[in-house]
């Protein structure tokens, strides 16, 4: 499963916009939301393009993993 790090996660209702922006692509399910670590995971083959694009349209950031 892909994972991301996502910046500016702070309640449920963020954590709930962050996977509907996700769940809302094209070839991605199940996904999963971890407040706590930041993180998001997902099933499916999808363009971290696309999915850096999708968490800043519902206002967050994806994070550059080193």
């Amino acid at each position: 499963m892909p994972t991301i790090t996502i910046r500016g996660m702070k309640c449920q209702h963020c954590a709930a916009s962050a996977a509907k922006a996700l769940e809302a692509l094209d070839g991605v399910s199940r996904v999963r939301i971890d407040l706590e670590k930041g993180e998001a995971t997902w099933e499916g083959e999808v363009a971290l393009d696309e999915v850096r694009e999708a968490i800043a349209r519902a206002g967050y950031e994806v994070v550059d993993q080193d």
